[in-house]
């Protein structure tokens, strides 16, 4: 039974968060028909702002400035607002299609919460989410169908060993030993470099995966420190 002393203060925050919403709803579509900039504004031309507003929210969540992730998140959202704006103009979709699909898909991929499947822990749910995934309308055939393959190197490689994964055909089955064999190939084979090279990133992934690490955060934030120690002494 539902305690009304707890569902009082979620039910406030929801109808908080619902007027937060319908005002920056209305400020969005303002500036689409006042801001000249914004009225020339397509998903092409906006696509690029959103996955830079979604670096600059990783980098605020990695680094833990919760002042910061508040800001990014706010920008993010005003891209979501934006682009699901454009589908409405042209009868595509809506803002409130957005958000029912997602709940929807949402409560489709976790049946282990809203059905009656079982799982043991992360790596399961992650599993299950994989596989149904696959069933989906829409969806390519394949292990690796809809993996984006603009992403960045490092997620790309993670997305396809998870996906592998997912499968059943974990890559690689020695992580370790496939990382010192591609350290040793990229440092003796100078002629096959390239390839070399490649192999040692695909095992560095791998390990940033078994670790439970994103690579592409921690490579930038290596780069960050690189940058942080040599202005320092400089």
């Amino acid at each position: 039974m539902t305690d009304p002393a707890r569902e009082a203060p979620a039910s406030e925050a929801s109808a908080r968060a619902a007027a937060a919403l319908q005002r920056l709803d209305e400020v969005t579509r303002f500036l689409r028909t006042e801001c000249p900039w914004d009225r020339e504004q397509d998903e092409r031309s906006i696509v690029p702002h959103t996955v830079e507003e979604a670096y600059e929210l990783a980098d605020a969540a990695q680094r833990g400035d919760d002042a910061k992730l508040l800001d990014e998140l706010g920008d993010v959202l005003f891209q979501v607002h934006f682009l699901s704006l454009l589908l409405e103009e042209r009868g595509a979709g809506s803002l409130a299609e957005v958000a029912e699909q997602c709940r929807t898909k949402l409560v489709r991929r976790h049946p282990h919460v809203f059905g009656d499947v079982e799982v043991e822990g992360a790596a399961e749910v992650l599993r299950n989410w994989d596989q149904i995934k696959r069933t989906e309308p829409g969806r390519g055939a394949g292990v690796f169908a809809d993996v984006p393959e603009s992403l960045p190197g490092p997620l790309y490689a993670r997305k396809l060993m998870r996906r592998a994964g997912s499968a059943g055909r974990d890559w690689p089955d020695d992580v370790e030993a496939h990382l010192r064999a591609a350290a040793d190939r990229a440092l003796a084979d100078r002629e096959d470099s390239f390839d070399a090279v490649g192999e040692l990133l695909l095992a560095t992934v791998a390990l940033a995966r078994e670790l439970r690490v994103d690579p592409e955060l921690a490579l930038r934030a290596a780069a960050d420190r690189m940058r942080d120690e040599i202005e320092g002494g400089g």
